[in-house]
């Protein structure tokens, strides 16, 4: 089996990965139904906004909950409850939609209930990984399921943009379409049951007790790599997982398109995304330094694509705008899984996905704002530039604060060298009891820059 697809080989990963293929690609469906759905009712991109980020605010709010959650019950089973808990909002919302009673508020209501689901279940699905594959595939299975996701994103909007035409375009074909992705969340809830729970490998349960989300902040601090691969993703995200805004107003305003066509940008998109998660399922071992890369490479194209004058200009960028936001998300989650400690991974699993999601809630309502008063190319040129200024402020930070650990350690090797001297020749050649040992942090620094080459927290 070529090494892109190897965690395929775990039958157990192998099973999952088939229901969550299947659910995404209904998840991507509703995601581009229920923007249609807004602007057939409200013709309004501000209220669109208002819908991603009513749908997203509860990952920002519960994800560190959610990973409390993962680290403290079986991810499994917390996994198979949130399949009913997405599906049944999802549910409600296309029988609205079918029988022609559907309201704004309703659309409003329903979406935040929604995201209430994904923000709990986003944490165990993210940790749930490792204890399918183990460590030497998991960078591997990470890249896979992201490559998953954007499967479903390649797939879902086009087939929900051919259904919602062919039924007319409006409110009733959203409806349906919408209905698929409640059924979907079945595959994913019978792919967990056909498990095989001999083959998982549990993490441990952390004990109950307040503090938890504290700790997993906590640990975040003491790991300054982990700092700046979040606040990447805050700004990759914050500024770049507005799709369902910028695009549908780039269709219809600017270039005067149809359901049909919007669908085709989303899966134009999920072409450059599902390439980025595919190199990056080839990578051995994340490295810092691709995540700050590729988030800089984002900022160039998303102004690109703000630039382009033309219907199929601004598809052509897409797959680019696509590739650089998975290759840094992909990379950015397997260093996550990789490199934390496995008592705290569901914790600072959930810290990732709130700031990657939830920091759209944030953004969402002021781009559909932006868009709707100075234009969708105003909105993704200036998103652009300031996912490019984060980036550039937040790695300057790291550098400055690697450099200035380094310092310091230096000048304790130093200080414990010249002691060490004076010992000797105070008391000729010094025993094992006369010996100094070097502190742990300094001997732990050491060990590391002897492997600097296969570190993968290494930026530079």
């Amino acid at each position: 089996m070529s090494p892109t697809f190897r965690s395929l080989q775990v039958r157990n990963y192998r099973v999952y990965a088939t229901g969550s293929l299947i659910s995404n690609i209904g998840t991507w469906m509703q995601t581009t139904a229920q923007a249609w759905l807004v602007l057939a009712l409200t013709g309004s991109g501000t209220a669109l906004g208002l819908t991603v980020a009513l749908q997203l605010l509860p990952t920002l709010l519960l994800s560190p909950l959610g990973g409390v959650l993962a680290d403290r019950f079986s991810k499994r089973t917390v996994l198979r409850v949130m399949q009913v808990m997405m599906a049944v909002p999802a549910a409600v919302l296309g029988v609205l939609a079918v029988t022609g009673v559907v309201a704004t508020w309703h659309v409003f209501v329903l979406a935040f209930v929604f995201g209430i689901g994904r923000a709990l279940e986003a944490p165990a699905r993210q940790s749930f990984v490792p204890e399918m594959v183990g460590r030497e595939n998991l960078g591997n299975a990470v890249a896979l399921n992201s490559a998953s996701l954007n499967s479903g994103r390649l797939i879902g909007p086009a087939v929900a943009g051919v259904l919602i035409a062919a039924m007319g375009g409006g409110v009733e074909g959203t409806g349906w379409v919408i209905l698929v992705n409640a059924a979907s969340y079945g595959a994913s809830f019978i792919a967990l049951n056909m498990l095989d729970p001999a083959r998982l490998t549990p993490s441990t349960v952390i004990a109950s007790g307040p503090g938890a989300i504290r700790d997993g902040l906590r640990y975040v601090r003491s790991r300054p790599d982990l700092v700046l691969v979040l606040w990447c993703v805050f700004f990759v995200g914050g500024f770049g997982m507005n799709f369902q805004i910028t695009s549908a107003l780039m269709a219809t305003e600017e270039f005067g398109m149809g359901a049909r066509e919007y669908g085709v940008l989303g899966s134009v998109l999920a072409v450059g995304s599902l390439a980025g998660a595919l190199l990056a399922a080839r990578r051995t071992r994340p490295r810092l330094r691709f995540v700050v890369v590729s988030g800089f490479a984002f900022s160039v194209v998303q102004v690109a694509s703000g630039l382009m004058p033309t219907y199929f200009s601004y598809m052509a960028v897409l797959p680019l705008v696509g590739l650089s936001i998975l290759t840094m998300a992909t990379t950015a989650n397997a260093m996550i899984q990789l490199t934390s400690t496995p008592v705290m991974r569901g914790r600072v699993a959930a810290l990732y996905v709130m700031v990657f999601i939830g920091s759209v809630p944030f953004v969402a309502p002021l781009v559909g704002w932006v868009a709707e008063a100075l234009g969708a190319r105003t909105s993704l040129v200036g998103t652009g530039v300031l996912a490019g200024l984060g980036i550039a402020i937040v790695t300057t930070w790291y550098v400055r604060q690697t450099e200035g650990e380094t310092d310091h350690l230096r000048r304790e090797a130093a200080a414990l060298r010249s002691t060490y001297a004076r010992r000797t020749h105070l008391r000729g050649r010094p025993g094992d009891r006369g010996r100094l040992r070097l502190p742990q942090r300094l001997r732990e620094h050491r060990a590391l820059g002897s492997r600097d080459d296969r570190d993968p927290t290494t930026v530079g």
